[in-house]
């Protein structure tokens, strides 16, 4: 069976914490049908979905079989050392590697794509890295598509499951760093953040090379 992933990420444009990626392989014609029952709003990109509605749709997507995913982060010492556009197409990269590793197609005699992976706007993986996939396994296709995450099933997945997984991990450090209100701000520059930084300093969650204009 021919499969679509889609890549997207979140946490890019944040102060603190790591940017993450998740990489979702679907059936190539599937969509999600969630009982009437869960009331879920409609499937949308993850920024144009509420809080609560991000957290339903993950926990369906947990119950639904036909979908397998993977997910990578980029922790800030690293992103201040690549960049962060470097540090998000490295998550994306090791995300893809890690969902290819479980797919098999040795039963596939097909001429056409087999794997068909669509990134959203900005983000790249490494050829080199998946050249050994390329080898063993045949038939791959990747591109990048600017608002992926409003024209793919896959990406829109993608970019719920980063963004509720990212979401939770910084509401963790609320715990280590109490000082910050990550479980509110999530990281990002907000104003409240930025108060926060200038009166308790940096922490080593934050991305020091983000910091130098505030």
């Amino acid at each position: 069976m021919r499969k679509i992933i889609g890549i997207d990420e979140v946490g890019r444009g944040a102060l603190a914490g790591p940017v993450v990626v998740a990489a979702v392989m679907i059936p190539e014609k599937y969509f999600p049908r969630p009982p009437k029952s869960l009331k879920l709003p409609p499937l949308r990109d993850s920024k144009k979905l509420t809080k609560r509605g991000r957290e339903a749709w993950s926990e369906y997507l947990k119950t639904d079989p036909r979908i397998e995913w993977r997910l990578a982060r980029v922790y800030p010492e690293k992103i201040d050392k690549l960049n962060i556009s470097r540090a998000a197409n490295l998550a994306a990269t090791n995300a893809l590697k890690r969902l290819l590793q479980n797919i098999n197609y040795r039963n596939d005699r097909s001429d056409s794509c087999l794997v068909k992976v669509f990134l959203d706007g900005g983000l790249y993986v490494s050829e080199g890295k998946i050249a050994n996939f390329r080898a063993r396994r045949r038939k791959l296709t990747v591109k990048t598509v600017i608002k992926g995450d409003e024209k793919y099933t896959s990406v829109k997945l993608a970019s719920i499951i980063a963004k509720v997984h990212r979401d939770h991990y910084l509401m963790k450090l609320k715990n280590r760093y109490p000082h910050f209100s990550f479980d509110v701000h999530k990281g990002y520059g907000t104003k409240k953040h930025i108060e926060e930084i200038k009166k308790f300093g940096a922490s080593d969650v934050h991305r020091k090379n983000f910091l130098k204009n505030l």
